[in-house]
Formats: C-alpha cells, structure tokens, sequence
C-alpha cells in the first residue's frame, strides 16, 4: 500500500487543483477519479470540464456566432445568403475542446508528479494519523493511504420525481449538451444558470423555448435591477418563455413528443415540447465514500460539514467545492483547493466568500460580485447608487451589443465598493476589475479615478463609478 501527503477524492475543478497545488508545495499526491468520458476513457476534470462548464461554453460561443451570421452580419455590409447549422459538426468541436483541456490536466499531474488513480474512492478506516482509503475501478481495488484527505466529489443534477431522466427525450445537463438535432419545441425546467445557458444555446439555433420556473420571482439571488433587465432582455428582445411560478406534475410522452403538465397561480396548465431539460439544480455528491468509516457524516442537506479553513472535524480531512456549503462554482472550488493545499503546507490562505463573482453566459452576460440592494436594505445599510448604461458606450456600439448596463453599490459614509452588477457584453471579463477592487477595499471614487482605455467596455464601470457621485460624464 503506497502512502502520500495528499490523496485527493474527485479530480474536478476544486480536486486537480488541490492536487497539482499540493505538488507545487513539494508534497506526495495522489488524485482518485471514476470518470469516464464518452468513449469510456479516464477523462480527468470533472463535472466542470466533461459535461459543464466548459462544453456549454462551446457551445454558447457556436450558437451566438450561428446568431450574428443569421441576423447581425448583413448591418456591416457581409452578406452570406442563406446560413444553417450543421448540428454535428458543433457537437464534434465542442468534445476537441473536451479533450484537449481534459487531456491538459492529465498532463498537469505527470508535470508535477502527482499520481493518478482511476476508480471510485471510498474511506476504509483509520489508522493513528493516517487515513486509509480505496479506489474501486470494476474489479480491481487499489488501497493508499495519507496523512491528508481533500474530498473533492462534487455535485450531481438534482432530480424531480415527476420528471425522471432518461437522456433521450428528458435530459439533464449531459443530455442537453449531447443533442445532435435541433428540437423545434424545447422544454426546460428551472430558470437559473444551467437552465438559462442551456435555453439560449437551442433558442438562438431555432428552437421555440419555454422555461418553466418553480420560484415566483425570476434569478431571485441576483441584485432585483439586474434580474429585472436581464428577464426582459431575454423574453422580450430574445423570445424565450419564462413562465415564474409553474411547477411541474408530471411529463407524459405522445406520439408527438411530450406534455408537460405545471400549476401555475392555482390553474392546471400544459405545454408539449420535443425535448425537455431539467434543471432544478445540483445537489452535493458523496454516494459511495463510506464516510462512516472514518467518523464522518454529511449534514441534512448532503453536504459534508466543514468550518471556514474547509476542514472536517476529523484531523487531516478536509473537502472543498460543491460537496461543502458555499456557491457551487467551479472558481470557487478552485480557490477552497489552493487554500487548503497551502493551509497543508502550515500557510495561511484566506478566501472572502463575499468576493466571488458570479457569471450566466447568456447573450448578453450577466455577473455580479458583492451584495445586492435588496440585501442592503434588509440589513439597514446606507448605500449610493451609480448606473451607467452600455447604449452609451462607443466601444459597445461599435460591438452592436448595446443592452445592459453596469451598476455599482458604495456604503454611504465610507464610499467602499459593497456590490458591482453587470448585464451586457463581456460581462465575464469586466466583473474581474470589481472583484480586485473589493479585494482592495476600494471605493467607488478609486475607480472613477482610474485611467481606463477609450474606447472600452470598461469605461461603462469607470462611468457607473463616477454616477455614484452624480457625476457621469457621457450621460
């Protein structure tokens, strides 16, 4: 049995970079993973990089450009005739960037030396400071041991019973990314990140698409302005359906496709789509770790307890990501992962919890960072506000993506930055100047001082800045 420093369970987003951290730091690592892609290879990555994040990007990006060469093309003067969409061909660079960046991690552990282990781990026990562990893969069973434990599993979708999963016509997160036809009449349960990005891919494509919300209120996490603008913006100027308030009883399939039956307000309402994605969510995952075995537990609601370092209340094991409590965010888990990597090696990280940025990639994006004006209101805090919209910005017409707007949040007194909310054009890119100046305890004159490039995206920050003041100067 070999022994490490370091065995991390899961290589996701938050576990291979714990691993690859911890062999930075000149410990002994081991990563255990069981997933396996397609074609029923190891595929390092996780969630995030196999059936998430980074394939729904893909496809994002193809859809958007599919968008501007039907409709946006001809206003600059590039006519193409008529445009369509070779659905395959989408699918098939989306898995290169699958494997390639799969492929990356894979690389990155041999590049610092960390072990991989194919399999499903699960605890055995302990022994004095060490704890042992196994990794399943079909027959065969390889046992370690170490003197630290980073669970990093993960999440998994979150079921509903009247809407069973099957891959076929009923799809999860995989599913959806997996379709090889365009759907003419596209269903999803559950109007939040996954059920957004998912909606906007097969909507800008051709598909009629209908999201039904459990929740009254629409992105109900996000600052209200922003959600309020971000709704219009994809119903009215986009044509998606979002039906608050709906949820669903019970999916029937027909020779025609499917009926979804929801209440909504007290009434029994239906629709019929081709395909229907569930997106309700995703719930922690630690089926099979045998926590028992050494003394752990997972909490009422799956997650594995840990305090504020990510660390469990047995010595030497620690979890980190979507198995913990906290926003299930790929950066997020990251971060838990270099931070308990570095708490390992006797540093001490620190992570501000209120400083991790969101991001939906629809067209146009949405991000946020910080708090919201209604929670500010809740909790009795003067605040000022600053607004500047992108329809005022040259580099965003130039770009023809005028929608959206920035808004920034600064305490009444003190002027440091409490909340930053975008709705526009490369809003992924632009919440990263918030988050530092957060970081920083900067105030919103501290960005208003800044020099920002002319013309730019940027500018509608440093403009927005300079609103909290009243003083705005292309408005």
């Amino acid at each position: 049995m070999d022994t490490f420093d370091v065995v991390v369970v899961g290589g996701g987003p938050g576990g291979y970079i714990a691993a690859v951290r911890a062999a930075q730091l000149g410990m002994s690592v081991a990563c255990i993973d069981a997933w396996k892609n397609a074609k029923g290879k190891p595929s390092l990555g996780g969630t995030c990089l196999n059936v998430g994040c980074i394939p729904s990007k893909a496809l994002l990006e193809s859809s958007e450009n599919f968008e501007r060469a039907s409709h946006q093309f001809a206003e600059h003067g590039i006519q193409l005739g008529s445009v369509a969409m070779d659905v395959p061909t989408m699918q098939k660079r989306k898995d290169k960037i699958v494997d390639q960046l799969t492929s990356g991690v894979a690389y990155l552990f041999k590049k610092n030396k960390v072990t991989s282990i194919h399999g499903v781990g699960r605890f055995t026990g302990r022994k004095g400071d060490l704890t042992m562990l196994e990794a399943v893969d079909g027959d065969k069973i390889t046992a370690v041991s170490a003197k630290n434990v980073i669970i990093a599993t993960g999440s998994v979708p979150r079921a509903i019973p009247s809407a069973p999963v099957d891959n076929i016509d009923v799809l999860d997160n995989a599913g959806a990314l997996a379709l090889t036809e365009i759907p003419k009449r596209l269903g999803v349960i559950g109007a939040g990140v996954i059920g957004l990005e998912m909606g906007s891919v097969w909507r800008r494509l051709g598909s009629e698409v209908t999201l039904l919300e459990a929740m009254e209120g629409f992105l109900m996490a996000a600052d209200e302005g922003l959600a309020k603008e971000a709704h219009k913006i994809l119903t009215k100027d986009q044509g998606m359906r979002i039906e608050l308030g709906a949820k669903v009883t019970s999916v029937q399939k027909t020779k025609k496709g499917l009926t979804v039956g929801y209440e909504q307000a007290g009434q029994a309402l239906s629709i019929e789509v081709d395909k229907l994605i569930v997106a309700v969510g995703r719930a922690p995952f630690t089926t099979g770790l045998q926590l028992d075995q050494v003394g752990l537990a997972t909490d009422e609601r799956g997650f594995v307890p840990v305090d504020g370092h990510c660390a469990t209340t047995v010595p030497g094991i620690w979890a980190v990501g979507d198995c913990v409590r906290g926003p299930m965010l790929a950066h997020k888990a990251e971060e838990e992962g270099v931070a308990v990597a570095e708490r390992i090696a006797g540093q001490q990280p620190h992570i501000d919890f209120n400083h991790i940025p969101w991001v939906i990639y629809t067209a146009p994006e949405v991000s946020w960072v910080g708090q919201t004006e209604q929670a500010l209101k809740a909790a009795g805090v003067k605040y000022r506000v600053g607004s500047f919209p992108f329809a005022a910005n040259g580099r965003a017409k130039s770009l023809g993506e005028t929608s959206g707007f920035v808004k920034i949040l600064a305490d009444a007194v003190t002027d440091r930055i409490l909340g930053v909310h975008i709705v526009g054009p490369f809003a992924s890119e632009l919440i990263a100047e918030a988050v530092v100046a957060m970081e920083f305890s900067a105030s919103s004159e501290d960005i208003a001082r800044i020099v920002h490039a002319h013309p730019s995206l940027g500018e509608v920050l440093h403009e927005a800045a300079l609103a909290v003041d009243g003083r705005a100067l292309n408005m």
